[in-house]
């Protein structure tokens, strides 16, 4: 039998009028259930607190709590709170608070054979503690005759669901690989996923570039659906060519079957409106949304296929914006393709919904080592001191002087700081307060505000309520950074994270089981370490399918790329460039650690060969110019490229055959040697006892294993790569490299 909660019955079916996202300051979810139990404290012996309640409608089991009962009284509540003006609790808000408390008010006169009830509405003023209270009096005929069409509908589209997911289990069942046979290495990743999923264990796996890990690993969680018990499967990446992959893996294994796919892209891209606010009287695809997203949702689901190109073509035709109604579908998907944050972020959706609505979820997540860099980012907060003047010129008298705090308490610590750059392990409680009473100060302004907050007061709240709510589980895990202008000026506070375990750990063990997986995701232990897998997660280094005598790798001993020594090895690097190119004409990349150091080369290389056709990377490239530079590579062609390692040319760019034939990198990719970076260093060392490692040695030859991988990218490729340092002679950074690459030691030019 269908089961539906109060809760989602209501949203799924009383949901009505505009979208309306406006700022308005809400309660946290701790203050909302310390409200209800205020209210409820103050009612009489009679009152009933959380009052369970069951009923089938329609073959369809609904259940809930309803928040409080007097039986005496006959008088149901349903407890909501806020802050603000009460008339700015939106209309759709509203409208869903009421079918939620008439529901409990149907059930209760059913349970307890009632003619009549009382159904009150109790909004509890969080500031003031002062309650508004909405009721009438209800027959229970009418409250029923409601209930029922709310379940008519409900029941309906739980039936097609339950249908829809018999076919989606059956079909998935029989599924059968793309192509027939597996390539080298795709069966093993393929074949431990499954088993990870099946014992509901994290799986985190280094497979080589080229073997097909998107379809290796997507094939046996959607062949074990049904097996597992799936509800549904997450594929998570750090970029958007990434999304792309994923997309196209997922059209080649549900072609043809009952699998619901969706894509999810952030509102900034998704929207047909720019510069219109996401509510009714802005945008047009805003007003009355909720009553046309029924026939949207109903097309969409027909559809199955939802990437972006198809939810815009659909909302067009219903006039919905596209972006709420991908929202809307995530609950009616059985794979959502989106990037990390949507699952991994302090407010990500999926994770809340996953959790929220109890989902057994199998997630994916490409290119698994971005992950480290980007959760770091995550759960970190800056807060620029300029903003506070563009705010104050803005605020109100009490608002201003909350903001003069904390200047004062910020110009404190600022002339207390020995240099530009300080980080503490230990919170300036000071101005921590002073922080937390200036989102205090901008709560109460936008709660009295009949429209949202000006741009510059909106965008410090945002900022200093990101810092404040870090600093309130700040640890170990994270240091306070202050910056200074150079003549002593604060410039910038940062709650920076460095090991994200602690964040993300609850995430992999919500989900019945997790893959990650990479091309460079070794060693093992250090992801563990930083990202929190659970204890008992499965490490799998799949053998590449590439021979030794497919690549040659050569170091040149004799070349060092350190900073000091650039200027004076820069005529090796362009002789032995050149000299490779007149031996095998063709096409290269050659990566540098920085747009200053590739410049160098780039100019010194093009004085020395000017019959060589170079071409290089410049900062901040639009797509159009991304996409120009990777044209050039031609099959037949000729000539250099110059890019930045670590940058957009260094991963996710396939050159198979000709188009690429060599690559040299003149750099181990080390993060540079800092003030943060220390802070980082020392951290490591700390906690793990690995402080070079974890903080320069692994991330800079994961990019040069990266930039290299660009090289071999099928069974046929053949090709050269020269590494243009001593250091990559080194014991400790050979064990970095791929197994199968047979290094030699290079001569001198």
């Amino acid at each position: 039998m269908p089961r539906v909660s109060v809760k989602s019955l209501c949203a799924f079916a009383a949901k009505a009028g505009d979208l309306d996202i406006r700022f308005v300051p809400a309660p946290t979810a701790h203050e909302g259930q310390a409200g209800h139990t205020l209210v409820q404290s103050r009612r009489g012996p009679g009152y009933e607190r959380e009052v369970a309640l069951e009923t089938v409608v329609h073959g369809l089991q609904v259940r809930g709590r309803a928040d409080g009962y007097d039986a005496g009284q006959r008088r149901v509540e349903e407890i909501k709170t806020f802050r603000g003006e009460f008339e700015r609790i939106k209309g759709n808000h509203r409208a869903l608070h009421w079918a939620q408390a008439r529901t409990y008010a149907a059930m209760l006169c059913e349970r307890d054979a009632l003619s009549s009830i009382t159904v009150a509405l109790v909004y509890l003023d969080l500031a003031s503690g002062e309650e508004t209270v909405l009721q009438e009096q209800c027959q229970a005929e009418a409250l029923q005759a409601a209930l029922q069409t709310m379940c008519e509908a409900y029941a309906r589209w739980a039936q097609q669901e339950e249908a829809h997911r018999t076919l989606r289990d059956t079909q998935m069942a029989e599924l059968v690989f793309p192509h027939g046979d597996f390539r080298t290495g795709q069966h093993k990743l393929s074949r431990d996923v499954y088993r990870a999923a099946a014992r509901r264990r994290c799986l985190i796996a280094q497979a080589p570039t080229g073997i097909g890990k998107t379809l290796a690993t997507t094939y046996p969680l959607l062949r074990g659906l049904a097996a597992h018990g799936t509800d549904k499967v997450f594929f998570l990446t750090a970029k958007t060519p990434g999304r792309q992959v994923a997309l196209d893996a997922l059209r080649q294994l549900g072609q043809g079957r009952a699998l619901r796919v969706l894509e999810m892209t952030a509102r900034e891209a998704a929207c047909e409106r720019p510069g219109a606010a996401c509510h009714g009287d802005s945008c047009p695809l805003a007003k009355g949304f909720y009553d046309r997203l029924p026939a949207a949702r109903a097309e969409a689901a027909e559809a199955r296929w939802l990437d972006r190109e198809a939810l815009r073509r659909i909302a067009a035709g219903h006039g919905v914006c596209p972006y709420f109604l991908g929202q809307e579908m995530v609950c009616w998907s059985d794979v959502v393709v989106g990037d990390y944050n949507y699952y991994f972020d302090g407010s990500a959706m999926l994770y809340a919904l996953a959790r929220e609505e109890e989902w057994r979820v199998a997630v994916l997540v490409d290119e698994a080592h971005n992950l480290v860099d980007r959760a770091r980012a995550m759960y970190s907060a800056t807060l620029v001191h300029g903003l506070l003047a563009q705010a104050d010129a803005a605020a109100p008298a009490f608002v201003q002087a909350a903001l003069r705090r904390v200047r004062r308490e910020w110009r404190q610590l600022a002339q207390a700081q020995a240099g530009a750059y300080a980080a503490m392990t230990v919170l300036p409680e000071p101005l921590v307060r002073s922080l937390g009473d200036a989102v205090a100060a901008l709560s109460e302004l936008a709660a009295q505000s009949s429209s949202e907050l000006p741009g510059p007061l909106q965008a410090l709240f945002f900022e200093l309520l990101a810092v404040v709510r870090l600093a309130d589980v700040f640890g170990p895990h994270s240091v306070f950074e202050v910056a200074n202008t150079p003549h002593g000026e604060p410039l910038s506070l940062t709650v920076r994270n460095l090991v994200p375990a602690g964040f993300l750990r609850p995430r992999f063990a919500a989900a019945s089981t997790a893959v990650l997986f990479s091309g460079t995701i070794a060693p093992f232990g250090y992801y563990r370490d930083l990202l929190g897998l659970p204890e008992d997660a499965v490490e799998l280094e799949v053998d590449s399918p590439f021979r030794a005598e497919q690549l040659r790798v050569d170091v040149a001993r004799d070349v060092s790329t350190r900073l000091r020594d650039r200027p004076r090895s820069l005529p090796r690097v362009t002789a032995l460039m050149g000299r490779q190119f007149a031996q095998r004409p063709g096409n290269y990349i050659a990566f540098f650690s920085s747009f200053a150091y590739l410049d160098m080369a780039f100019e010194a290389f093009a004085r020395a060969h000017p019959e060589v056709t170079v071409w290089r990377q410049s900062p901040a490239m639009s797509e159009r110019e991304r996409a120009d530079f990777v044209a050039r590579f031609t099959p037949a062609g000729r000539g250099i490229a110059f890019a930045v390692l670590g940058g957009a040319f260094a991963e996710g760019v396939d050159l198979p055959g000709d188009r690429l034939v060599g690559a040299f990198v003149a750099s181990l990719g080390l993060p540079q040697h800092d003030e943060p970076n220390e802070v980082l260093r020392e951290r490591m060392e700390a906690m793990f006892g690995q402080g070079y490692a974890y903080t320069y040695l692994y991330p800079g030859m994961r990019k040069v294993v990266q930039a290299a991988g660009r090289v071999v990218r099928t069974e046929q490729d053949t090709g050269v790569v020269h590494l243009l340092d001593d250091r990559f002679a080194r014991p400790e950074v050979l064990a970095l490299l791929p197994r199968w690459w047979q290094v030699t030691g290079g001569t001198a030019p």
